[in-house]
């Protein structure tokens, strides 16, 4: 039979359902399956090993996504869904349906996928292979890990998580992935502002802080408290370096990593991977927020001078009591409008947002000829196309650590050394 008649003869449409054995994990959490007529096909809720029925929700040239119907033949590491947030539809712990031994392991072919795809071919990578070279680690706990949670308020004033791929609120259900009594008497309850939002923290202290905000447009860092109803609203934290304990004061509303020992073993990584003897008595430390990184970063470079990059007035309301004295210098603004005006570093620490730094930004941070540097991404594709950008500048992965802070998620930090070849 001729292509184009085959194609024809398995052609299908949204609503048509389809048997599908289910192969890999796509970045994004869905398990891929392929069409009779060849097509990828997304599944939200299947696993790898899984043979399912499921109903084509779009359908593409190329792909097409679709709805679990139905699970004909259960894969091994399938598992009953360990979140009741998740299980009434919401968008929280879209792996809780996965075991938990198995999850690292989907999370680290979804990263070698995207270097595959988006950054081998910049030369970036070098000798570094990733399927062979890649550290992996998983923070614990698996549940009860998060310390800072924003909720939606539906139009009853009721709070809870925010319903998968919709703006709607899950008030009935508790999450799993916030620590033990973060979310007391918050879900379900009629007491908040229609339409607004709920952030509650747990800080270092053992404080509970709730406070509630106007929601963000897509896009913008900046927001504003509204109304403070529990705890004072300004957050400490604390992370301790080789000098000792280091605190930051913030408002709930600033950065923070989610997972309880995330803020430590990231900076324990930066200040082993970033230790050398740099020519320059300057470090960056870029997308800075509050300036966790800043004691590692000191004591990586031996005392260097750091400038601290974010453009967020949250993380820049106020001094850091954790860093006074060590002459660090906080700039807030873009970061793709502020390292050309930066004296020239040894060591760059670099975390960027979700969307990543960007071919800009590397290409300034790189025109800079930093000694090394060290790359923060939340977001392998993003990161992918961010490690090829460093790789077009002459630069190389020296090493790679994939970390799973977000357990039962498909989300995942990976923190890269990079320097010129």
């Amino acid at each position: 039979m001729a292509p184009e008649h085959r194609e024809a003869a398995n052609a299908f449409a949204a609503g048509d359902e389809l048997r599908l054995d289910i192969t890999a994990m796509a970045h994004g959490g869905e398990g891929i399956g392929h069409a009779p007529d060849g097509r990828v096909v997304f599944v939200r809720g299947a696993v790898p090993g899984d043979t399912v029925t499921a109903r084509a929700t779009k359908v593409k040239r190329r792909w097409a996504r679709a709805e679990l119907v139905e699970v004909l033949e259960a894969s091994p590491v399938r598992a009953p869904v360990s979140c009741p947030a998740a299980a009434a539809g919401a968008g929280c712990c879209d792996y809780s349906h996965i075991d938990s031994g198995a999850q690292l392991g989907f999370k680290r072919d979804v990263l070698v996928g995207q270097l595959g795809a988006l950054a081998r071919r910049s030369g970036v990578l070098g000798g570094f292979d990733p399927a062979a070279d890649l550290q992996l680690r998983a923070l614990t706990p698996h549940i009860g890990w998060r310390t800072r949670v924003r909720l939606g308020v539906d139009a009853h004033g009721r709070a809870g998580v925010r319903h998968a791929r919709s703006a709607d609120v899950v008030a009935s259900e508790h999450c799993t992935q916030p620590v033990p009594g973060l979310l007391d008497g918050l879900v379900g309850e009629a007491r908040f502002t229609p339409g607004s939002e709920v952030i509650a923290v747990l800080d270092s202290g053992g404080t509970r802080h709730v406070v509630e905000t106007a929601r963000v447009q897509r896009g913008r860092r900046a927001e504003t408290i509204t109304t403070v109803i529990e705890g004072s609203g300004d957050v400490t934290e604390r992370i301790v370096g080789p000098e000792g304990a280091h605190e930051f004061a913030f408002p709930a509303t600033a950065f923070w990593q989610a997972h309880v020992q995330a803020p430590q073993v990231y900076s324990d990584v930066i200040s082993e991977w970033g230790a050398g003897n740099y020519t320059r008595g300057v470090a960056w430390d870029l997308y800075g927020g509050v300036g966790a990184f800043v004691p590692a970063i000191h004591s990586a470079t031996g005392g260097a001078r750091v400038v601290s990059v974010d453009y967020s007035p949250a993380a820049n309301a106020a001094e850091q009591p954790g860093l006074a004295g060590w002459g660090v210098e906080m700039v807030e603004g873009r970061v793709e409008g502020s390292v050309d005006k930066l004296e020239a570093p040894g060591l760059v620490v670099l975390d960027p947002p979700r969307a990543g730094a960007g071919e800009a930004v590397v290409r300034a941070v790189a025109a800079a000829n930093p000694e090394r540097v060290i790359h923060v991404g939340c977001d392998p594709a993003t990161l992918a196309r961010d490690l090829g950008a460093w790789g077009g500048e002459g630069f190389r992965v020296r090493r790679m650590l994939l970390i799973d802070a977000f357990p039962a998620t498909h989300h995942f930090e990976t923190i890269v050394e990079l320097a010129r070849k």
